[in-house]
């Protein structure tokens, strides 16, 4: 597999800590986008963990890193309690999901 160099952390190396620093740096009243940034990188504190123990990244590294957290995602939202809530909870709309068949028996 060709490696086409190095590049820069994702999201300039953000740490789960840094989760907590953008929190307490807020203004008065953080933005939306800044309360759903804040809420994924709390769900996703444990692959910035890893993402921290990486010395070289590389377009191999970041590719898996975004699979991960698609991954996870995905997983969180299929294990939602109440499914929609990370929307909900932000103020954006539902995803309208369409009805699906149910598989044929035979």
């Amino acid at each position: 597999m060709e490696t086409r160099g190095s590049i820069n952390p994702p999201a300039s190396g953000r740490t789960p800590s840094d989760a907590l620093t953008t929190f307490f740096s807020m203004g008065k009243r953080p933005t939306r986008i800044e309360l759903l940034e804040l809420d994924i990188d709390v769900r996703l504190a444990d692959l910035w963990c890893e993402a921290s123990d990486v010395s070289e990244w590389n377009l191999e590294v970041v590719a898996a890193f975004m699979r991960a957290a698609y991954g996870k995602g995905y997983c969180d939202a299929l294990t939602e309690d109440a499914p929609g809530s990370l929307c909900r909870d932000h103020g954006y709309r539902i995803p309208f999901r369409s009805p699906t068949l149910a598989p044929e028996q035979h």
